[in-house]
């Protein structure tokens, strides 16, 4: 048997399509090396750009570059839409993975299976700002329909699906992504000092996962900022940690962090850091008094889970898929300003909660792990 992969994230291991492609295809590697659960099935991972892999035997590369050079959209359709099709069939295989929603349509009687992570520009237009990016969605959309079968990362996703493109719910299975295993790794005391020391942090509430619109940043600091006003809290407020790439281009749909921070007058009480390194992200949350994150959209979640891999308690929103990720070991909060507060000033003022959700929500997050992940991926791929 002949599986081709489209792994073409590899070469974009911070993002969330890239962290799946990776440590999937680490847990195939790992079977590949120590069970027999893969014999007689041949590998082959399909790139656009050359990286350094040690492959276990049977697994192959296939590294086909287009004409046109520029890492862009127009690249991307160019080589999801005519490269790949055109590959896989030269390479005869039987079955084909995608491992995130693409342009891809595969024809020729092989099986053709795509992972669906979300729909969010089919839900918010903000997305689909120009021409191009309007055709990238219309040839995704073909695609999702001319697919054999749907791996959807979660069932709010799933139900997203059947609403949105009237998809057959059998052709559609549902399998729960895990995070980094960075994020299961003891924490060394000096490594977590030093990597406080270059933040400048000591007492600190986080807010992470991305500056878009639909995360509800903008709604976090207003609360935090009406929290720093309150009699109860105000000489023991935690300061405001806020990480994410900041682009001034991409306003209105990101939030400008900046200026509200400017606006609110907390600028003395926030720490705005941009992106952070990988590597340091577990050590930012573990030391936070919790994680902060009302969004009102996500395919699944993974801010949440790695918050909650660290044993840290979590306030989010039950929107979309979240609450899939926090079962009842998070604290649910409403979407505005003083529901979040309120959330807020409960985690603070109430320890014996904030620990009780710190240490179940740990707990939770061991049934999320990419084993449990890649045995549904196989064992679909092998139609069993």
């Amino acid at each position: 048997m002949k599986i081709g992969i489209n792994a073409s994230f590899l070469r974009k291991p911070a993002t969330g399509i890239g962290q799946v492609t990776l440590h999937f295809l680490n847990e195939l590697f790992r079977l590949k090396r120590e069970t027999r659960v893969l014999d007689g099935i041949e590998f082959i991972l399909y790139l656009e750009k050359d990286i350094k892999i040690e492959l276990p035997r049977n697994f192959y590369l296939n590294i086909t570059k287009s004409v046109y050079r520029r890492d862009d959209l127009v690249r991307k359709i160019w080589w999801e839409k005519y490269i790949l099709p055109k590959e896989v069939k030269k390479d005869k295989c039987d079955v084909f993975l995608s491992m995130y929603q693409s342009a891809t349509i595969i024809k020729n009687g092989t099986r053709h299976v795509m992972i669906v992570h979300d729909i969010i520009p089919k839900i918010f237009s903000v997305y689909l700002g120009n021409f191009r990016k309007k055709l990238y969605q219309k040839l995704i959309d073909s695609a999702i329909v001319y697919s054999d079968e749907i791996i959807s990362v979660s069932n709010n996703t799933k139900k997203d699906l059947k609403k949105y493109f009237d998809l057959n719910l059998k052709k559609i299975s549902v399998s729960y992504i895990s995070v980094d295993p960075i994020f299961e790794k003891k924490i060394l005391k000096r490594k977590s000092e030093e990597v406080l020391r270059k933040y400048g942090l000591q007492n600190y509430i986080y807010i992470g996962g991305g500056l878009e619109v639909r995360k509800n940043v903008e709604n976090s600091l207003r609360a935090y900022a009406l929290l720093c006003k309150d009699k109860d809290l105000k000489s023991e407020m935690p300061d405001l940690l806020i990480s994410g790439k900041f682009t001034q281009s991409l306003v209105p749909m990101i939030t400008d962090v900046p200026s509200l921070i400017e606006e609110l007058n907390i600028k003395e009480k926030v720490k705005f850091v941009g992106f952070v390194e990988q590597a340091d992200l577990p050590i930012l949350y573990k030391n936070a008094k919790c994680f902060l994150f009302p969004s009102s959209y996500e395919g699944f979640g993974m801010p949440v889970l790695e918050a909650m891999k660290e044993g840290v308690p979590v306030i989010t929103s039950r929107n979309s898929s979240l609450a899939e990720v926090g079962g009842e070991v998070v604290l649910y909060t409403e979407l505005n300003i003083e529901s979040i507060a309120k959330s807020l000033k409960k985690i603070l003022t109430d320890k014996i909660f904030a620990d009780k959700l710190a240490k179940e929500g740990k707990e939770r997050a061991k049934i999320f792990n990419w084993a449990k992940f890649s045995k549904d991926i196989i064992s679909i791929l092998k139609n069993e």
